[in-house]
């Protein structure tokens, strides 16, 4: 089995509902996002994705929720914007792209969101 991994940046606001304490406020993180691949073939060049075409696969997620109100975007207009909720979204939103640019070959094994340098929340199935 195969890994790589990309990590990328960005800041945003949000608030929790249904929560007690200071982080019912809106407040905002400087996140930083870990996406992970696997796989268990390379393509013709030795590689089981470049780099570069994972950090293009990750910008348009990022653009979207860069420097925005989490709460007034969806699915976090609903669902809460907690990091674990990030990390899922990144995961499903990172997996439509790459299944449609590999053909299968390669899946994301794992996203992992920090809203701070010492709090994390990882998603995988």
């Amino acid at each position: 089995m195969y890994e790589v991994t990309v990590e990328a940046g960005f800041s945003s606001g949000h608030y929790l509902r249904n929560y007690k304490g200071k982080c019912e406020n809106p407040h905002g993180h400087n996140y930083k996002v870990r996406v992970t691949l696997a796989g268990t073939e390379l393509d013709d060049a030795g590689l089981l994705l470049d780099f570069k075409l994972l950090k293009q696969v990750m910008r348009p997620v990022i653009d979207r929720i860069d420097h925005q109100m989490l709460n007034d975007l969806e699915p976090f207009t609903v669902l809460n914007p907690s990091a674990e909720n990030i990390a899922k979204y990144f995961y499903d939103q990172t997996s439509e792209q790459l299944a449609g640019m590999t053909a299968g070959r390669v899946r994301i094994k794992e996203c992992t969101i920090w809203e701070t340098d010492t709090t994390t929340a990882t998603y995988f199935e």
